[in-house]
C-alpha cells in the first residue's frame, strides 16, 4: 500500500511540473470563495489585491497593452 501511495505522489509531481512551459513566469493560482480561480503574478497580489489564497503555481503571462480606440470617419 505504501508503494502505491509513493508512486501516485511521484506521478502527480511529474504531471504538474511537465505541463508548464519552460519560458513562462511562474505565478500563483488565486482562489476565492464564490469566484473562479485567477492567475496572479505574486502571492502578495493574490492576498492583498484580490483577497484570496494562493492554491497552486500557474504560468503567468503579463497582460498586453491594448490599442487606443480609433475613430472611423465617414466619407461625406
Amino acid at each position: 500500500m505504501r508503494k502505491i501511495v509513493i508512486l501516485a505522489g511521484l506521478l502527480m509531481g511529474a504531471a504538474m511540473l511537465s505541463g508548464s512551459p519552460a519560458n513562462a513566469a511562474v505565478g500563483c493560482l488565486c482562489g476565492k470563495i464564490g469566484a473562479p480561480g485567477v492567475c496572479m503574478a505574486t502571492v502578495t497580489d493574490c492576498n492583498f489585491r484580490y483577497g484570496g489564497v494562493c492554491i497552486a503555481p500557474c504560468a503567468y503571462d503579463e497582460p498586453k497593452m491594448r490599442r487606443p480606440h480609433r475613430r472611423h470617419h465617414k466619407k461625406t
